[in-house]
């Protein structure tokens, strides 16, 4: 009795770790969702939205859906691109991206959601399920301070200010090295006589 207690844990255990195995030779998909706000000229604000899509797996994913839709058509209207599209395939190894611009209609403070991805995989029977990346709070239309005249030049200063510095010790060092100095010309003359 003992012997088949003990055969049939280690069954179980054989069967839990190749059922394990097998799962993580599948597909693995991650989605970054990235959003990026732009005020125009014309008092509005355009929402760019992109979605990379990766599959880390070992598998192809097939008939991959990517679903953006918690952008509510009271706040924003599609300007291009739509929120949802299809592909054939993932590859393993491979990124697809997909991108669409929205315009904003009212100021509000926009909390979106992920966006889904779903996919099968050719040995499930179910639709597999992923999500992107949430986003940040979105402050849509909100008041901010104007840019400042020379923020530009504070922007470069402090991302090439060492290397100027740099250069700029470089460049006097071998000044300084290149050219005689007058008390050294004065001496050589002196020898000459």
């Amino acid at each position: 009795m003992a012997g088949w207690i003990g055969w049939s844990c280690f069954l179980a255990i054989l069967f839990l770790a190749s059922s394990t195995i097998a799962s993580s030779e599948g597909p693995f998909i991650v989605a970054h969702k990235k959003v990026k706000l732009t005020r125009l000229k014309s008092g509005s604000e355009r929402v760019s939205v992109s979605v990379d899509i990766y599959n880390q797996g070992y598998a192809t994913a097939y008939d991959v859906t990517l679903n953006d839709g918690g952008w509510t058509l009271d706040i924003f209207d599609i300007v291009s691109g739509n929120t949802s599209t299809s592909w054939e395939r993932l590859e393993s190894g491979t990124l697809l991206s997909h991108s669409f611009e929205l315009e904003a209609k009212t100021k509000t403070m926009f909390y979106g959601a992920p966006a889904v991805i779903t996919f099968r995989v050719p040995t499930k029977a179910a639709l597999q399920e992923a999500y992107s990346t949430p986003i940040l709070p979105l402050d849509i239309l909100s008041d901010r301070p104007p840019e400042k005249k020379f923020e530009w030049a504070k922007k470069l200063l402090v991302k090439y200010g060492p290397l100027i510095s740099v250069v700029s010790m470089v460049v006097l060092f071998v000044y300084l090295v290149a050219t005689p100095s007058k008390s050294s010309g004065a001496k050589g003359s002196k020898k000459k006589r």
